[in-house]
């Protein structure tokens, strides 16, 4: 297939992508949407192929389509229902950015993808949602070390680690 001896020579052209971005909660470095997409897409576009992200049936979508033939490769993941209108962009963000770079192989090292493989030392119970609602209420009761707290005793998912990204961003 055409589409893939294309990618093969935009991977060429892309390699490594700079981190612009620093995560104040993990206090790490990753490379934001915009520096991934300033990065790939003039290549991608030179080459032929275009790079879209559909969101479609509860999903956001990653494909790279071949304008001069119609291939395409696709990746999709599934949206967490019910979340407030900033976890769903946040979400919807985090994504996208992760899955440019899972469908293309982009060399970086994202710190949290790194320590997020690091083998852990202590295993902690990943936090209920009852325990994590409980926790949220007693932060709008101003207990301003709940989600400290919660954190040396329960290992978050990352949705709740984007909610409480959001609630104690404001």
């Amino acid at each position: 297939m055409k589409i893939y001896a294309k990618i093969h020579e935009a991977k060429q052209e892309i390699g490594v992508v700079k981190k612009n971005a620093k995560n104040p909660h993990f206090k790490n470095t990753y490379a934001d949407l915009n520096a991934l997409i300033d990065a790939v897409e003039p290549i991608l576009l030179e080459k032929g192929l275009i790079l879209l992200q559909p969101i479609k049936d509860g999903k956001v979508f990653t494909q790279i389509i071949d304008i001069d033939n119609g291939e395409m490769i696709e990746s999709n993941i599934e949206l967490t229902p019910n979340l407030t209108a900033q976890a769903l962009g946040s979400q919807i963000t985090y994504y996208r950015r992760y899955q440019i770079s899972a469908i293309l192989s982009l060399q970086s090292d994202d710190d949290d993808g790194q320590k997020a493989s690091a083998p852990q030392a202590i295993t902690k119970p990943i936090c209920s949602p009852a325990a994590f609602e409980k926790a949220v209420s007693r932060y709008e009761g101003l207990e301003l070390d709940v989600f400290d707290k919660l954190k040396t005793v329960y290992t978050l998912t990352a949705q709740q680690q984007l909610e409480i990204n959001e609630i104690t961003k404001n």
